[in-house]
């Protein structure tokens, strides 16, 4: 009865491991077929892209650098010991005490504390490093910003060029449609065999042109996954993100108001000033040069040869000070070096800052040229589609010859191939007015 239930419980297990098991794949098959959306392919970029994990190493060196420099105003600590063994012992008798000057086993250790009580010289140089902190938390934070927008750019680029594959697979049907009906008018006398000859030509180019439009979703496939740093089939369905394609669509705020944002939101530009800053902070350090230093020594010190002082330990405390009177001008020298530097590194963020400035303006300018854009492409696309229907039509019923139907189907597609083209360009306008602003493709200000 005991091993009927041991043996129903081992079934139960093995049955529980199974559907686990199942219930895994069909949850990694169904992850594996999912749509993939925008916030999706930017979250797996920030997470596996080489760009994104090389910001974080970054920002551990500068750490490390601060840590270094800070350390100069902490106390070093060092200890050390000997040992001595000799082959004779020495001895000596004082005032009817027997003193070991010399032992065969000699045993001596050290305690020593260094510590600098005042050195200007130190001071820039751990502002300057606690900057360049600053200034690499920043640039990481830009860089993941920046590789989110280049997703964003390639997302939407393939979901265009997915779009225009569809358009190129209407004008194939198309093509085969007006193929038939030329096939079927030839051998009813009613068209020349030209007709069918156009037709059939039309077909075989529309054939090549979705040959070549698969090869270019191909492509751009490939660029998305090693963005993502992952697979990417190019048959996987992308969601195309509407919330962007929308807010594209709205009408900008005050050019004024959206580059004085740009100036104070762009982390570029921040990081740029936090260089600064610390250049600024060394240029400062040659004149600091002129103040003498001061620094704090002492040593403790343990030996089981006490010899005629009959101690075993002892310590000493010392104070030393130090001033370079004269160097043969050396600290002129770098301070004219050092504030040049400075004067570069603000003469880059004030570059940086009229860059800025361009950015928005041109942002803006390049978005309302594409908003003008799908407005005339939305009407194009309208007019081809209603001219291909009817033209379809009318050849049908004689009224119409095959080069006019071939030219309306070319058209149509053209007008497909446009309307998406601009919409898309439109998505990617706006992607570059938010970069310009220092946002991530989702509005919001990026974390860092």
């Amino acid at each position: 009865m005991i091993k009927n239930i041991s043996r129903a419980k081992r079934g139960g297990r093995r049955t529980a491991c199974l559907l686990c098991l199942a219930l895994f794949g069909v949850l990694l098959f169904a992850g594996e077929d999912a749509p993939l959306t925008l916030d999706s392919a930017v979250k797996l970029a920030l997470t596996r892209n080489e760009r994104s994990l090389a910001t974080k190493e970054n920002v551990a060196y500068a750490e490390a650098a601060v840590a270094a420099a800070r350390a100069y105003f902490l106390p070093a600590v060092t200890a050390m010991g000997t040992y001595t063994r000799r082959p004779f012992e020495v001895r000596r008798t004082v005032s009817n005490s027997d003193i070991v000057v010399q032992r065969f086993n000699a045993m001596t250790g050290y305690l020593n504390l260094n510590m600098t009580l005042f050195d200007s010289t130190g001071i820039p140089e751990l502002k300057a490093a606690n900057s360049e902190r600053q200034s690499a938390v920043v640039t990481a934070a830009e860089s993941r910003r920046q590789l989110s927008f280049e997703v964003s750019q390639a997302f939407l680029s393939t979901l265009s060029t997915g779009h225009v594959l569809e358009a190129s697979r209407h004008r194939l049907d198309y093509a085969k449609q007006n193929l038939a009906a030329a096939e079927a008018r030839y051998h009813a006398g009613l068209a020349s065999i030209n007709d069918v000859t156009l037709a059939e030509l039309e077909q075989a180019t529309a054939e090549l042109g979705m040959t070549q439009v698969e090869g270019q979703l191909q492509t751009s496939t490939l660029q998305l996954s090693y963005l993502l740093s992952v697979p990417v089939e190019a048959a996987k369905t992308l969601v195309a993100p509407e919330f962007l394609l929308e807010a594209a669509q709205a009408e900008a705020a005050d050019a004024e108001k959206l580059v004085a944002e740009g100036l104070n939101r762009r982390l570029d530009l921040a990081a740029l000033r936090w260089t600064a800053k610390a250049q600024h902070a060394l240029a400062s350090g040659p004149l600091l040069r002129w103040l003498p230093s001061l620094s704090l020594t002492s040593q403790y010190r343990y030996t089981n040869e006490a010899g005629l002082t009959g101690r075993t330990t002892n310590w000493n405390v010392g104070l030393s000070m130090s001033w370079s009177i004269f160097d043969g001008f050396l600290r002129n020298a770098d301070y004219k070096s050092l504030k040049a530097e400075a004067r570069l590194a603000d003469l880059d963020v004030k570059s940086a800052a009229r860059k800025v400035e361009i950015d928005v303006r041109e942002a803006l300018v390049s978005l309302a040229s594409q908003r003008a854009a799908l407005k005339q492409a939305t009407v194009a696309h309208a007019v081809a589609k209603k001219n291909a229907t009817e033209t379809t039509e009318l050849y049908r019923q004689g009224l119409a010859t095959a080069l006019q139907v071939s030219d309306a189907n070319v058209s149509l597609f053209e007008a497909e191939v446009t309307l998406v083209s601009q919409r898309y360009g439109l998505g990617i306008a706006f992607l570059n007015l938010e970069a310009a602003l220092g946002l991530d493709p989702f509005g919001k200000e990026p974390v860092h």
